[in-house]
């Protein structure tokens, strides 16, 4: 075996009260002039009022307009304020939408500068602390997506200066974060743990730190949805989604997330619903090619004898659907998503070919 394993410039801080150190992560990066990018809801709860404050005087500008998928006109939006403003730093707060949004706007003011950035060494144009309220791994990862609504489609972009310089995981915080947005983003995590694992160009690093994180969201996701309140819980989850997005780092995506974009912009429901109805189906799917490492997530996750069944039941204890049909996907959108499946970079990657029909096999699968 022949690997290469990347590590970016990265601080994580974990715990309780992590997320009123971000007047220090400022200062450490050299910050003075802010951008806020967050979700009107967001900003308007207790941590985000608090977050407003904490930054004081360094705030130059608040975006509040993030949206899920992240529409193109969100990111012209929140990139014409950092151009207006003059921002030297990006921080953004809440789920994976806000992290992205941040992302993007990074990633253009750098291009837009003529100095994207082309090695692991390379330091941002504009530093970005993130502090996630979900189970998501955006705050790690070093891509991001965003929607052009016009046409439903879902791009993406990916670079070495896109990874969040910092990032600040406060369990406190998403104790108020709605339970089905607690389990869809939490399934989400799962999902990336379960590609990270099948993934043919996976480290051995990775793999191990996504089997670690596909234990964490099994175990604590039940308990995050029956006892919202339950900080023991929340800060298993969280720390589950955070190895989930680590993991990602070093591996290739697959079809699971292929399809829950491309599933996601033509229907316009929620990143995470759609890929907690779709991850059982994907991954009986990839066991045929991939029949060990099929089995030691089914370990991981308390199952080996029939993982694909043992998220099912998970989903099902977290009160998401299995039906895409339930979720606005008609014979339409597949025919659609079975024609744009083609190309696709994270099909094109996934550990089984998956051709027109197979992909069409996958979907009517959870239909």
């Amino acid at each position: 075996m022949t690997w290469t394993h990347t590590g970016y410039a990265q601080r994580i801080d974990f715990g309780p009260g992590a997320a009123a150190k971000v007047t220090e992560f400022v200062r450490e990066l050299g910050g003075r002039r802010v951008l806020l990018v967050s979700s009107e809801e967001r900003l308007a709860s207790e941590a985000g009022e608090a977050l407003v404050k904490r930054l004081g005087r360094s705030l130059a500008a608040t975006y509040d307009g993030a949206r899920p998928l992240v529409p193109t006109a969100c990111v012209q939006s929140a990139l014409g304020i950092a151009r207006d403003r003059d921002v030297d730093t990006i921080v953004s707060f809440g789920g994976g939408s806000c992290i992205d949004l941040g992302k993007a706007v990074g990633f253009f003011v750098e291009h837009e500068a003529g100095m994207p950035g082309a090695s692991y060494v390379d330091r941002p144009e504009l530093p970005h602390i993130t502090i996630p309220t979900t189970y998501v791994g955006a705050a790690v990862t070093a891509s991001f997506s965003m929607t052009d609504e016009t046409m439903g489609r879902i791009t993406a972009a990916a670079g070495p200066t896109v990874p969040p310089l910092a990032a600040l995981y406060d369990p406190e915080i998403t104790i108020d974060t709605p339970v089905e947005l607690s389990a869809a983003s939490g399934m989400t995590a799962l999902g990336h743990a379960v590609e990270v694992v099948c993934s043919p160009t996976r480290t051995p690093e990775a793999e191990a730190v996504a089997l670690a994180a596909a234990t964490r969201l099994a175990l604590s996701l039940p308990s995050v949805v029956a006892e919202p309140a339950d900080l023991d819980a929340r800060t298993a989850a969280l720390s589950g989604a955070l190895l989930a997005g680590r993991a990602l780092q070093n591996a290739s995506r697959g079809l699971h997330h292929g399809l829950t974009q491309l599933l996601a912009a033509r229907t316009g429901q929620p990143h995470g619903v759609i890929a907690a109805a779709i991850l059982s189906s994907v991954l009986a799917f990839n066991s045929h090619e991939v029949p060990d490492q099929v089995l030691r997530i089914g370990a991981a996750i308390g199952d080996p004898d029939d993982p694909a069944e043992a998220i099912d039941r998970l989903r099902e204890q977290l009160g998401l659907t299995g039906q895409l049909s339930a979720l606005g996907v008609g014979t339409d959108v597949i025919d659609a998503v079975t024609r744009m499946a083609d190309g696709n970079a994270d099909i094109a990657a996934n550990p089984r070919e998956a051709g027109a029909d197979e992909v069409r096999q996958v979907i009517e699968a959870a239909f």
